[in-house]
């Protein structure tokens, strides 16, 4: 342990002790000598202020906070907390670059400055976390940026929303309640005021944006979970259908340790396949995960996504006959 985390465990010690603690138990938390906790305690009263006393009834060491209480200046985290806002700050930059880009930026160059005078590898962190995203969509960064103040300060967008599924563009009001990033892209929950429905926008296909003034309409935290946690997938509203799979015994040893859908039931079968339940309202996205997996996964219920599916293989066996 170095000065630097030294001090940080000691100003721990002290803050969360009820009583003065003494220097022979401060040597064992910190698996120190006496002279360096001595030489800690020199250091914490000469260069950061700290009101440290010693209590000779009590034989130790405690913080007297007659004029509050004390908190050391500036910026003070461990090294394994430092490290941990880097890979965040890099998750999040990876995730969406210019995301918090600029709220961050002091921060980082702070930690980055702490790290410098201590052997934690501080600068390895950019260079050894990897982020790997696959169909990725391209988002704008200012519209991000908008949607992301609108929703944190409760305000109405008015926005431009290309559909994929008709190839058309509506204008929409709306209210932001969650940005989501999900399968590598990001989504924004909110509540719609022209279908006076929750509903959930693909940010990359959102082509325009624009904050208003009026405050937005807050959904309760219940009802968002019930809307968008129910089925499967980024498709929201109640489960309708429970679909019943089942893998192989090959492909069971990498599903059974696979979550689904928070409410899935699974279990063995005697024959080492591997028995999984969801329950889902649209058969789209639960379609493409299970035909991903080919031979290695039968559709055993409903009888409609087994047609579905069988359909969906039959068509695709079509594109390879001679």
């Amino acid at each position: 342990m170095d000065r630097f985390d030294r001090i940080y465990s000691l100003h721990q010690l002290f803050v969360n002790a009820r009583h003065p603690v003494s220097r022979k138990v401060l040597e064992q938390k910190m698996e120190c000598s006496r002279a360096t906790i001595e030489r800690t305690i020199e250091d914490m009263r000469d260069y950061l202020g700290a009101p440290l006393k010693y209590d000779r009834s009590a034989n130790g060491y405690f913080y007297d906070e007659a004029d509050g209480a004390y908190q050391l200046p500036g910026l003070w985290l461990n090294g394994d907390e430092l490290n941990a806002l880097l890979v965040v700050q890099e998750l999040l930059g990876n995730l969406q670059p210019g995301l918090l880009d600029e709220q961050l930026a002091p921060l980082k160059q702070r930690i980055k400055d702490i790290l410098a005078l201590k052997p934690l590898g501080g600068g390895e962190i950019g260079r050894r976390v990897r982020i790997l995203q696959m169909a990725a969509r391209k988002v704008n960064n200012t519209t991000f940026s908008l949607l992301a103040s609108a929703l944190v300060q409760r305000e109405r967008v008015a926005i431009h929303y290309r559909g994929r599924g008709r190839g058309e563009t509506t204008q929409r009001t709306i209210s932001p309640q969650h940005l989501v990033h999900y399968r590598d892209n990001w989504y924004l929950d909110a509540w719609c005021h022209e279908r006076e429905a929750l509903r959930s926008f693909s940010l990359d296909c959102i082509v325009e944006a624009q904050r208003q003034s009026t405050q937005a309409t807050d959904v309760s935290a219940a009802i968002l979970e019930t809307h968008y946690t129910g089925a499967y997938g980024i498709f929201a509203g109640a489960a309708i259908e429970h679909a019943v799979l089942y893998f192989t015994a090959e492909r069971a040893r990498w599903v059974a340790d696979e979550q689904w859908h928070p409410d899935q039931q699974a279990c063995f079968l005697d024959d080492g396949r591997y028995e999984l339940r969801i329950p889902y309202s649209d058969p789209r996205e639960l379609m493409m995960d299970i035909l991903k997996y080919g031979a290695d996964v039968e559709v055993v219920a409903p009888l409609a996504l087994r047609q579905a599916v069988k359909a969906a293989l039959v068509a695709a066996a079509r594109q390879y006959q001679e």
